[in-house]
């Protein structure tokens, strides 16, 4: 336990809650057969620690990309929060190691099941959230879940291209990128925005989206990638086509 704390950074007042979130219900079973003492298994926690993990990315996504549709966040939560992200994580934790499982469901591979590490390291992100409440949680979600590459390579899609695009233009001593909506599309209740990036007048790149914020940002990441492209482009690089790209 001392050492998936450890893992966790996380050390626990009450670590009966972590037995527990370890505990698979094939103990039970067993137990039951036995006559002995049943113990309290982990699916409960399971179920609050998919809730808890769904709050804190959502709420990671929801502040860190502002800028961002509904629609992308949720494609990209999906995939943080995703069974085959948390094997990984699980998996980096160790966590099969812990597992508390009946013999039969040891004898079986249980420790190295998939469903069974997914749902292990929810109820165990539970029981951090029970034992400390939801600030200790999202340290532990920051710090393990969101350390994986998958999340990483996730989050990468998600980058500030108007931020790289203005550290481009300054590194090359270029005007700083300007933004101008040049059209908006469909009725009022579900618009498209299209907004062009210029950088001089000679670096031109369009991007549509359904907040002027996503639109520019498209536009951001279409120049920026172009510019970022030409490795040699000086004051007279090849004028772009305006095309939405």
């Amino acid at each position: 336990m001392k050492t998936l704390e450890s893992r966790l950074g996380y050390t626990f007042a009450n670590p009966a809650i972590l037995i527990r979130a370890l505990s698979h219900r094939s103990l039970n079973s067993e137990r039951k057969q036995g006559r002995e003492e049943m113990a309290e298994h982990n699916e409960q926690l399971e179920f609050l620690g998919d809730a808890v993990l769904g709050l804190l990315i959502s709420d990671y996504l929801f502040q860190t990309y502002p800028e961002l549709p509904e629609g992308k966040l949720s494609i990209h939560k999906a995939r943080i929060v995703s069974a085959a992200h948390l094997v990984e994580v699980a998996r980096k934790l160790q966590l099969g190691q812990c597992l508390l499982l009946g013999r039969g469901e040891e004898l079986s591979g249980g420790r190295e099941k998939k469903a069974l590490l997914a749902d292990a390291l929810e109820a165990v992100l539970a029981a951090v959230y029970l034992d400390g409440g939801l600030e200790c949680a999202r340290e532990v979600v920051q710090n393990v879940v969101m350390s994986v590459p998958t999340a990483h390579d996730e989050l990468s899609e998600l980058k500030n291209f108007k931020a790289s695009l203005q550290e481009l233009a300054q590194s090359k001593g270029m005007p700083q990128p300007i933004y101008v909506t040049v059209r908006t599309d469909g009725p009022e209740h579900s618009k498209t925005f299209v907004v062009e990036a210029r950088v001089g007048t000679q670096w031109i790149e369009q991007g549509q989206g359904p907040t002027k914020k996503a639109a520019g940002q498209m536009a951001a990441r279409v120049l920026y990638h172009r510019m970022s492209g030409n490795l040699k482009f000086t004051a007279s690089p090849v004028v772009s086509s305006n095309h939405t790209g």
